[in-house]
């Protein structure tokens, strides 16, 4: 015998009593098929499971302009099943829509910990309430207790392009942050969860250097340059280097090995030590012309235009005539205001460059030239 009920429970979708039974392969019910949307926020996962129902009913019937306020009521709602208690959406359709985060998170500002979570929602014509539930294995919202929240969020709703299908999406990301949203009909929710980043990766580094990559020096070399890039930890990132240059077994002076300590050391303010380090990389045996080359544009944009010129000066000694040491001469007088002589060394550079984008970048520094720009690597 096959029972159907409609219209009994609020928010159903025609639940129909076979589908989806525990441990049989059913179709859902109400053809409200499931999905699910993961984004990471740097090292966080986060994830959204749900059953996404039609504007179009299951019998076809066209119900645009009859979701919002009515399908799913305003408020919460009695069930009329379950705990007898008014409840909220279930944000889908037919078993918990789950919320899932690795690690922990700001949603709107306020703190949710890792961990899995029923996502229900209390819909308004102005303002929506976003429920984190520490339930997330019910189905629906029939069980729903308000004493089992984790956090509640107020956002507001705002018009979208039409979707015929409940959708859960991630329309804007940042390195520490991202936006979800539901999209349904002609409205969108959206919510702004945001992850304190950069503790997370460096526990990850700490653990990972302790497996594969902490068996060489270009795996502390690389955490090291993490600390530097982001401006975290550098009393770590300090040791990660040294760690490349001289941990047994695996460490490696270099240049690259060397200029990992130097930055870290320069980020730290300890500018004399930096500086020593900074020497002797491009004076070892390793160091290309190339790389001090980078090195002295790397101070330029610094404004370190004295040392700048020093490590191009110490490039033509040891690289004589070539074309990363005319092309660093000549940005290294324009810095100090000698034009005429950039202007010679830039046309030696454009002689000696090794492809037509490099012709081209000679040729516009040396178009800028007259402004005193000391232009772009």
């Amino acid at each position: 015998m096959r029972i159907v009920l409609c219209g009994l429970l609020p928010f159903a979708f025609c639940l129909n009593a076979m589908a989806q039974y525990p441990g049989l392969t059913l179709p859902p019910s109400g053809n409200n098929q499931k999905a699910m949307v993961t984004q990471f926020i740097g090292p966080v996962q986060v994830s959204i499971e749900y059953s996404s129902p039609a504007v179009h009913g299951p019998d076809g019937k066209d119900r645009r302009g009859q979701i919002w306020g009515k399908l799913v009521p305003y408020g919460v709602a009695d069930l009329g099943f379950g705990n007898g208690k008014p409840s909220p959406w279930r944000a889908g359709a037919n078993e918990n829509t789950v919320f899932t985060v690795s690690n922990d998170v700001t949603i709107e500002g306020k703190p949710l910990p890792a961990g899995k979570y029923g996502l229900f929602m209390i819909p308004g014509p102005d303002e929506w309430t976003l429920v984190f539930s520490k339930n997330s294995s019910s189905w629906g919202s029939f069980f729903y207790e308000e004493g089992q929240d984790a956090l509640r969020v107020t956002v507001k709703p705002a018009k979208h392009e039409y979707r015929e299908w409940l959708t859960y999406e991630f329309p804007e990301r940042k390195p520490a942050q991202a936006t979800a949203q539901l999209e349904w009909e002609e409205l969108s929710v959206p919510w702004t969860i945001k992850a304190d980043v950069n503790p997370i990766y460096i526990s990850r580094l700490r653990q990972e250097l302790t497996s594969v990559p902490g068996f060489t020096a270009d795996g502390f070399a690389q955490a090291a340059t993490f600390c530097v890039q982001e401006n975290v930890d550098l009393d770590e990132g300090l040791k990660w280097a040294d760690a490349a240059l001289t941990a047994p077994f695996i460490g490696q002076v270099n240049f690259d090995t060397l200029t990992t300590k130097a930055q870290v050391l320069d980020k730290m303010g300890r500018d004399a030590e930096a500086k020593t380090e900074y020497r002797q990389a491009m004076r070892h045996a390793s160091a290309s012309a190339m790389q001090i080359y980078a090195l002295g544009l790397e101070l330029l944009k610094d404004k370190e235009n004295d040392f700048a010129m020093e490590v191009f000066e110490y490039d033509a000694e040891r690289y004589k005539d070539t074309w990363p040491v005319h092309m660093g001469l000549a940005r290294g007088y324009a810095a100090k205001g000698d034009n005429e002589k950039a202007l010679e060394h830039a046309n030696k550079a454009l002689a000696q460059a090794p492809s037509d984008p490099a012709k081209a970048r000679v040729k516009a520094f040396i178009e800028e030239l007259p402004h005193n720009q000391a232009g772009k690597g």
